[in-house]
């Protein structure tokens, strides 16, 4: 079996939680998806650690290179399934925290050789991982995770954007910079252990200062005057922001919400508007380096991308803010529809470059390789 061949099916696993947390949204929603109460329950759990935490444990492990990096996206995506199939909730805790711990120690060896800021950071973020495991582990409700898994995702991804944008190394001012909005991040869950008020309110600052941080030294900025896949990038990532700012923007002005609509708009501002745009944002060279084929970028990737957010703002704004059901039905809906609309392009496409040029080691081996 080939190199890819062996990371199909851990890809697999990270899709199986994709496609199983989509259903359970629609569930959620009173779409009439056909999917089991357990997928509807984990929704939240399903989308983060299960698909977006395999999905970049399974990269960190192509950059790693050795065998053992596996481990942890393994590990994430049979939390994902112990989830569905309806196991004590232990279970999955324990696989979701040993697969961060992991995570954490396959970014401590990947320091060794390489010391550099960006990795900090994503590795704080793998540790915010490991928390959000470990305070579900301890029996907290999902909401209480909600703010170790916004700075697992939002650290990982500015750590990427630092690596790839290559604004590591900017000047003394700029890291400065980079360690305030990552206290902040990392400051706001530990106090909401404590006091949710002011600690969702911290977090809120680190999401306002990163956004803003981001949009000033972004290659993005820039790019996104250019073409093709360069500027389809940037404008993933541009529009990625402007979500993480309303999310920074509702949590500052409302602090606690752990239910009704201010809740489920802020979480899918961060991880559906901000993480999803990412993952569409940085599919053109994460897949290339999982699966060793280049994936051709054509001007239909925009479809996903538009209905993404444009689902999303209908139900954010009409539906969760402004309490029309219909609303938000319908831009949940369309949300899913943009997601699996983008999970079949990037499939046919893998297959049509594995067919035309075979499996040969081609595109970037791992996110650090290419920049956008």
């Amino acid at each position: 079996m080939t190199v890819a061949g062996r990371r199909v099916p851990v890809l697999a696993l990270g899709a199986f939680s994709l496609l199983a947390g989509l259903a359970g949204g629609l569930a959620r929603i009173g779409a009439g998806s056909p999917s089991p109460a357990t997928a509807a329950a984990g929704h939240g759990v399903l989308m983060t650690l299960g698909f977006l935490g395999t999905l970049i444990a399974l990269e960190r492990a192509v950059a790693l290179r050795r065998w053992w990096g596996y481990v942890a996206p393994v590990l994430s995506g049979l939390g994902g399934v112990a989830v569905v199939a309806g196991l004590p909730t232990s279970a999955s805790a324990l696989a979701f925290a040993a697969a961060g711990a992991w995570l954490v120690a396959t970014y401590a060896v990947m320091m060794q050789t390489q010391p550099t800021l960006h990795l900090v950071v994503e590795a704080l973020g793998a540790v915010a991982w490991w928390a959000a495991a470990v305070v579900w582990l301890r029996g907290a409700d999902l909401p209480d995770l909600v703010p170790w898994l916004a700075a697992f995702v939002v650290l990982t991804i500015a750590g990427e954007r630092l690596e790839l944008a290559r604004v590591a190394l900017l000047g003394r001012d700029h890291r400065r910079a980079v360690l305030t909005w990552t206290a902040l991040l990392l400051a706001g869950p530990l106090v909401t252990l404590a006091t949710p008020e002011v600690g969702l309110r911290v977090l809120a600052l680190g999401l306002l200062t990163l956004a803003a941080w981001l949009v000033r030294h972004d290659v993005a900025r820039h790019t996104v005057r250019a073409s093709g896949l360069t500027r389809y990038m940037a404008v993933c990532l541009l529009t990625g922001y402007a979500w993480m700012t309303a999310a920074g923007v509702v949590w500052l002005v409302r602090g606690q919400v752990v239910q009704g609509g201010a809740y489920d708009a802020v979480v899918h501002a961060v991880f559906l508007g901000f993480a999803m745009s990412m993952v569409l944002g940085h599919a053109p060279v994460i897949l290339p380096a999982v699966l060793r084929v280049r994936l051709p970028h054509h001007r239909r990737d925009y479809g996903p991308l538009v209905l993404l957010h444009a689902g999303l703002l209908v139900r954010v704004v009409g539906g969760d803010l402004a309490g029309v059901t219909a609303l938000r039905v319908a831009g949940g809906v369309v949300g899913v529809v943009a997601l699996l609309s983008f999970v079949v392009g990037a499939a046919v496409s893998a297959v049509g470059a594995t067919r035309r040029r075979g499996r040969s080691p081609v595109g970037p081996r791992s996110l650090s390789e290419s920049a956008a």
